[in-house]
C-alpha cells in the first residue's frame, strides 16, 4: 500500500537534514496510555489526510511527513519531546488529539513559537497565542444531550463520575448547571486517578447503589471508560442506570463488548452511523486506503484528519505563523462557508454541531 506519506519518528526527524519540499507536521496520538485504545484510529486518519494532500501535490509544492509522538505519555515528558522537536526546528507545526492535561503542558511550550492545532472536544477557556482548539466545549457538547436524556427517562438523580484532569472537571462544572436547569440535582461527584478505575470500582458501585441515582455523567476516558461500564455490566447496575457520556466512541463501545440495553448513550461530534455524504465519502476513502477491517474511524480519529487538512488549508495561505494561525483559520470560515463543516466551522473555535446517540449492540444509533 502506498500512502503517498512518510511517518518519521522523533529522533529521526530532529536528527536526520530532511528534504526542503517537506512539511513536517509533529502529530501527537497516543499510541499507549488510558487513551491507546483509540491512537491506531488517530493515526490511520492522519495518514488519509497527508496522502490526500500529497497525491494533489503537497502544499505549495511541499510534501507532508508526519512526526509521530505518542501522545498517551506523562504530560511533561510528552511536552518534552513536543518542546526538543520545536526547538531542533524539526517540525513545522503541531496537531492531534491526547488529554487536556497533556494539552495544556504543550501549549505552555510551544505558545507563540510553534502552531499548535488541538483536535478533540477540549475543556474551554482562553488559548495563548498560536493555537487553536477546532473541537466543543463542555456546554456546547452537553447542552442538548442532558435535556434530551433526562426527558426521555424522565431522570431527576445525576452522579457525575470522570477522570481527575482538567476536561472531566470542566465537563462536569458545566453539567452541575445544565442539570439544575433540566429541574435534576447531582447526588453524587466524583474523580478517579487516570488509570485507577480498577483499584476504586467496587467502592464506585457501592456509591451508584447509595446515592439512587437514575442516571450516569460518565466523563471517564479510554480504557478506564471501558473498564468501568464492563463492571456496570457484571454488577448488573447498567439495566438501571442511564448513562450518558461524552468521551464514549466506536471503538470504546466495541472493547466493552457493546450494549444493549438501550440506556447507554454518547454525546460526540460525530459517530460512524452518521449518514451524511461528507462522513460516507470519507469512510469509503478510509477504507480503500487501510482496507475495512482497520479500526473504526471515530469522532477523535475523525478530528485528527480535520486537523491534517487545515494545517494544509493555512499552510497553502501561508498563515502558519503563530500570530496569524487563529485569524487565518476564522478567515477561511468567511472566505468558504461551503467547506466540510467539521473542519473550517471548527477551526473558527464556533460551536460545532454535536450529535446524541444510543448504543445498539456494537454501533450507535443517532437519536433525532
Amino acid at each position: 500500500m502506498n500512502i503517498d506519506a512518510n511517518l518519521v519518528d522523533p529522533l529521526e526527524a530532529m536528527l536526520s537534514r530532511r528534504e526542503s519540499d517537506a512539511l513536517r507536521v509533529g502529530l501527537v496520538v497516543p499510541q499507549s496510555g488510558a487513551l491507546g485504545l483509540v491512537g491506531p484510529s488517530a493515526l490511520n486518519a492522519a495518514l488519509l489526510a497527508a496522502h490526500e494532500l500529497n497525491v494533489r501535490g503537497g502544499i505549495r509544492g511541499r510534501y507532508v511527513d508526519l512526526v509521530l509522538v505518542d501522545g498517551g505519555g506523562d504530560p511533561a515528558a510528552v511536552a518534552r519531546e513536543v518542546d526538543q522537536l520545536c526547538s531542533a526546528d524539526a517540525v513545522d507545526v503541531v496537531t492531534g488529539f491526547h488529554t487536556s492535561d497533556v494539552h495544556r503542558v504543550i501549549e505552555s511550550v510551544v505558545a507563540g513559537r510553534t502552531p499548535y492545532v488541538f483536535t478533540p472536544p477540549h475543556e474551554g477557556g482562553r488559548r495563548r497565542p498560536g493555537v487553536v482548539c477546532i473541537g466543543t466545549d463542555p456546554a456546547s457538547q452537553l447542552r442538548d444531550s442532558i435535556r434530551l436524556v433526562a426527558a426521555r427517562h424522565s431522570i431527576r438523580n445525576w452522579a457525575l463520575i470522570g477522570n481527575d484532569y482538567i476536561w472531566p472537571r470542566a465537563m462536569h462544572h458545566a453539567a452541575r448547571g445544565l442539570i439544575s436547569q433540566a429541574d435534576g440535582v447531582v447526588v453524587l461527584d466524583t474523580l478517579v486517578g487516570l488509570g485507577q478505575v480498577d483499584a476504586v470500582t467496587e467502592r464506585l458501585l457501592d456509591h451508584l447503589q447509595r446515592s439512587k441515582a437514575e442516571g450516569v455523567l460518565l466523563s471517564l476516558v479510554g480504557r478506564d471508560l471501558v473498564r468501568f461500564n464492563t463492571a456496570l455490566k457484571h454488577s448488573g447496575l447498567d439495566r438501571r442506570l442511564v448513562r450518558l457520556s461524552g468521551s464514549l466512541e466506536e471503538n470504546g463501545l466495541l472493547a466493552c463488548g457493546g450494549d444493549h440495553t438501550g440506556t447507554l448513550y454518547a454525546s460526540m461530534p460525530s459517530f460512524a452511523s452518521l449518514q451524511s455524504d461528507r462522513r460516507c465519502g470519507l469512510d469509503e476513502r478510509y477504507q480503500a486506503l487501510f482496507g475495512a477491517e482497520a479500526p473504526v474511524l471515530d469522532t477523535y480519529a475523525e478530528g485528527v484528519y480535520d486537523g491534517v487538512h487545515l494545517v494544509g488549508a493555512l499552510s497553502s495561505e501561508d498563515s502558519l505563523s503563530p500570530d496569524r494561525l487563529a485569524p487565518a483559520a476564522r478567515r477561511l470560515v468567511r472566505q468558504d462557508g461551503s467547506r466540510s463543516n467539521a473542519l473550517l466551522a471548527k477551526s473558527s473555535q464556533q460551536s460545532r454541531k454535536v450529535y446524541l446517540a444510543r448504543a445498539q449492540g456494537l454501533e450507535f444509533a443517532i437519536v433525532p
